[in-house]
């Protein structure tokens, strides 16, 4: 058996009144999701999921340690996928999709994240993280 693990976050913005996240379409499966990516050597899951989101769309984000949702499944017959979730603050928003890798991403409103989000664990972490917001 393999095993993987990445790391990632439910990234969130208030903008004009309203509380948004951040989803990105991967260009290879084509599904919207979140930002996140594999761990590397030395990494702590917080810097994994830092290192990724400003790789991926470009943006900086504060990291609350207190959020921390996994999910696994797997993507191969021997293959075991650990993905963990933080719930993130954007810093900056002005997204940059990484190039070759990324083929959208949006901010969206919480309420309409779901109607874009194929997997039941990502609706899931989301209604968890905006119960985690200080609204």
């Amino acid at each position: 058996m393999t095993y993987e693990k990445s790391c990632g976050a439910v990234v969130y913005r208030r903008h004009h009144g309203n509380l948004e996240i951040l989803l990105i379409k991967h260009i290879h499966s084509g599904h919207w999701s979140f930002p996140k990516g594999h761990t590397e050597a030395g990494e702590s899951e917080i810097q994994t999921a830092l290192r990724e989101i400003k790789e991926e769309t470009g943006i900086d984000v504060m990291i609350d340690p207190t959020f921390r949702e996994t999910v696994t499944y797997y993507p191969k017959k021997d293959t075991q996928k650990v993905v963990v979730y933080f719930l993130a603050k954007a810093r900056s928003y002005d997204v940059v999709p990484a190039e070759g890798e990324i083929a959208e991403a949006k901010w969206v409103d919480f309420g309409y994240a779901n109607s874009l989000l194929i997997y039941e664990n990502d609706r899931t972490i989301v209604a968890k993280a905006k119960g985690c917001i200080n609204l």
